[in-house]
């Protein structure tokens, strides 16, 4: 590793970082390695059975499920992107990632992250649109608009990630390579880099917080109006699918936006490290894993297309 000197003021050229990850000892690790191994699991069965449900059965080929579709393809690529590196380095006794290799990831990472945020907003949006405006719904989110609203969260997601990456990565980083963390995230990068960083949280607070601010602004008007139309309703059978459906939004809403403010969104959140292990383990892991079974548990209509697809794979097996 390159080391230039210049008087007092000594600069790494980083080529490597070290991943520390969690403290303890081997037993401590094969106890975390093992809630890794089931978190991402879960967290990848989970929400490839609702892609392919949703792809499969023509019943739920609707703008709602097609959104919750995109959500489960982030969520899978989400985890991803974190947990195959992570399980890696419980038992490795370097724990190296390339420069490179960190850029990528916090890439991905960031990407990943807002455009969930982007996609929650379109969601709640949509059911605003299909229960305040039934009779426009059809045409307002027919499958080009609904393209082009994904293909929008995607797009928001790319630009925040490569202005995060290209003003983080260009850092200089000192005196150590260490990373106080079990993946590549803003907080504990800008710890280890020299010069001055207050550009870099500016815009991770800025951006993180205006994301944060105007996406949940978009839900809150959706679901204002929502409950308005919701009251005004005869049907307590309607009512309660409603609430039931939008229920669900609004918890993977509550759970994500949540943890990201605990960690990205609040001053004081570059230095609490050890406490941002533990929300990082939330938003990357836990969240991801816990969507699918929150959309279908409560999600009558995804419940009986698993029961059709279920069905479908039983009589296949006898046919054969």
């Amino acid at each position: 590793m390159p080391l230039q000197s210049n008087g007092n003021l000594s600069k790494v050229y980083v080529q490597d970082f070290v991943l520390e990850g969690f403290a303890g000892g081997l037993e401590t690790q094969a106890l975390l390695f093992a809630v890794f191994l089931a978190l991402y699991m879960v967290t990848v069965l989970g929400n490839l059975l609702m892609i392919i449900v949703i792809t499969l059965d023509a019943q739920l080929h609707s703008p709602m499920y097609f959104f919750l579709k995109n959500l489960s393809f982030v969520d899978l690529c989400y985890s991803s992107v974190i947990a195959p590196n992570a399980l890696a380095n419980f038992f490795s006794s370097s724990k190296v990632i390339t420069f490179a290799g960190c850029a990528t990831q916090f890439f991905f990472l960031s990407l990943m992250a807002t455009t969930e945020g982007f996609l929650l907003g379109v969601m709640a949006y949509d059911r605003f649109m299909a229960i305040c405006s039934p009779l426009r719904y059809p045409i307002t989110m027919c499958q080009s608009a609904c393209t082009r609203l994904v293909l929008g969260a995607y797009c928001g997601g790319c630009f925040n990630s490569v202005v995060q990456t290209s003003f983080t990565f260009q850092l200089p980083f000192c005196s150590s390579n260490r990373i106080n963390h079990f993946f590549c995230d803003v907080p504990p990068l800008l710890q280890i880099a020299c010069g001055n960083t207050a550009i870099n949280e500016l815009l991770l607070f800025g951006i993180c917080g205006l994301l944060i601010v105007a996406v949940t602004i978009v839900i809150l008007i959706s679901y204002g109006y929502i409950t308005v139309t919701i009251l005004r309703m005869g049907s307590g059978a309607g009512r309660r699918k409603i609430f039931s459906t939008c229920g669900s939004h609004m918890t993977a809403v509550t759970l994500f936006f949540g943890t990201l403010f605990v960690m990205y969104a609040q001053p004081g959140a570059i230095e609490s490290m050890e406490q941002g292990k533990v929300v990082s383990v939330f938003y990357t892991l836990v969240i991801p894993m816990l969507n699918p079974l929150i959309y279908s548990l409560r999600n009558k209509d995804v419940k009986e297309a698993l029961r059709r697809l279920g069905q479908k794979h039983s009589a296949m097996w006898r046919m054969c």
